[in-house]
């Protein structure tokens, strides 16, 4: 699929554009690999790994609207893994998260119409679904808007998706990290913001498969959700710092006790298929008839019972302790 095409990834020197990269360089001849992003020294320390003569390596910011009208010239297929999303940088930054998250969102849908892109997946986050901060509430914001752009393009051939996921296991800013410093520093316990906390948990590997899979899947318009597992905090301070202490922090600002992919309120545009659900588009497309239950590859789906909810407190799937080891070493 992915042989001699045009890829571009905004945000691309993140953990998701690196781990994409070596699996595309890895089973695909691509014509292009365009990593879009406006950390020159990120860019630098990424070219000396990833430096395949298809590499190309942008320089822009998703606000820059021509920037990115320019970038996006004669792509095949975008991944928009750009975003702010830290919590409380946002919290404390709203237009500065409102400027890229959002208009930056607008910004990729145009310039894709504008270039003809064939198909564009947004990467979006558990914390979008319910939204109780502005991170999530930006990236709700922006799911409508790729949505939406499947009407916007009217009679044209790109199409755009959403994939939505939880926390990824060992990512910047994730409490595996955070957790494993303090006990390398000799911390003498460990901070819990809840005992009854729990936290979907899915691997950068498996994000990654699972998004390359839905640009075979997509039609336009699908919010796509994984069925993964879920973790307790405890569990996660267990496997991290077995024997340690538990400090009760309170839960801060923005955060939830249980994270939702699929909402109740959703629950009549939800499809459950194998081993992934699909939110169907509340709003009708100009000119298409799209039938969900029914993906591109085949796979067929099955609305969910009304008032259905998929989040990490009711997940049949919950990691042991050495399930939770065993993960992060295959990460």
């Amino acid at each position: 699929m992915f042989d001699n095409k045009s890829i571009l990834i905004t945000g691309g020197t993140g953990s998701f554009g690196q781990k994409y990269t070596k699996m595309i360089l890895a089973k695909y001849k691509p014509k292009r690999l365009i990593i879009f992003s406006r950390d020159e020294l990120k860019q630098y320390e990424m070219q000396q790994v990833y430096n395949a003569s298809c590499m190309r390596y942008f320089i822009g910011d998703v606000r820059d609207a021509d920037r990115l009208v320019q970038a996006l010239k004669d792509v095949d297929y975008v991944i928009h893994a750009a975003a702010l999303k830290q919590v409380p940088a946002a919290e404390y930054n709203p237009m500065e998260c409102i400027k890229t998250n959002i208009h930056g969102a607008e910004n990729v849908i145009k310039a894709a119409i504008a270039n003809k892109v064939r198909r564009v997946i947004a990467l979006s986050t558990d914390k979008a679904a319910n939204p109780i901060n502005l991170y999530g509430a930006t990236k709700l914001a922006s799911d409508k808007l790729f949505v939406a752009g499947n009407n916007i393009v009217g009679e044209g051939n790109t199409r755009f998706s959403v994939v939505r996921y939880g926390n990824v296991v060992g990512s910047r800013g994730s409490v595996v990290p955070f957790f494993k410093s303090l006990v390398n520093n000799g911390a003498v316990s460990l901070p819990i913001t809840h005992p009854d906390m729990t936290r979907f948990w899915i691997t950068l590997q498996d994000g990654v498969d699972f998004v390359l899979k839905n640009f075979s899947r997509m039609q336009g318009g699908e919010i796509f959700v994984p069925k993964i597992p879920s973790v307790r905090i405890t569990d996660l301070a267990d496997a991290y710092g077995a024997g340690l202490k538990r400090e009760i922090v309170g839960i801060r600002p923005g955060e939830k006790m249980h994270e939702i992919m699929c909402p109740g309120d959703d629950s009549h545009h939800t499809l459950e298929f194998d081993d992934h659900f699909v939110i169907t588009p509340s709003i009708s497309f100009f000119g298409k008839n799209n039938n969900y239950s029914t993906n591109m590859l085949g796979e067929t789906g099955t609305l969910v019972e009304q008032g259905f909810e998929y989040h990490s407190g009711n997940n049949p799937h919950f990691l042991s302790i050495e399930q939770i080891k065993l993960l992060d070493e295959e990460a």
